[in-house]
């Protein structure tokens, strides 16, 4: 009878020690002022190594509703990170250009800091700690 309390007390204390282990923080991104409900939100989570040099440590997509668009990353790790997002409004899974390098499709990032140029680290970064993150991206 006492291995049998044990092993139910124990399994009680591994429950609840996994139940509240996360493995990161969630991370919501809402776009309020979509242009059009034509495409859809790109967004892709970076870090300072892969900022506009390559591939999102996450990407989503979301869907445009009443000019709104809303995401969420999870399982995000502690640290500095920095997320942009473009209205792909013709689907074609990338940012178009003019023929001169000026983009064609409404972008923003964290932080919502807009100057001449591409986004900058510096500008766009945030940190993540041991809470939730709800933010709004404007394009």
């Amino acid at each position: 009878m006492k291995t049998l309390v044990l092993f139910l007390t124990m399994m009680t204390i591994n429950f609840i020690s996994n139940a509240q282990n996360t493995d990161g923080i969630t991370i919501t991104v809402t776009v309020p002022n979509v242009s059009s409900s034509d495409g859809t939100v790109l967004f892709g989570l970076y870090d300072e190594a892969t900022f506009m040099k390559a591939a999102p440590i996450q990407s989503a997509k979301g869907e445009i509703k009443n000019g709104l668009a809303k995401i969420t990353f999870t399982n995000i790790p502690a640290g500095e990170y920095g997320i942009s997002c473009v209205h792909d409004a013709n689907n074609n899974e990338r940012m178009d250009f003019e023929e001169n390098g000026m983009p064609k499709e409404n972008y923003g990032v964290s932080n919502n800091t807009m100057s001449y140029g591409p986004p900058m680290w510096s500008e766009a970064k945030f940190t993540v700690n041991t809470e939730d993150i709800a933010m709004e991206i404007r394009l």
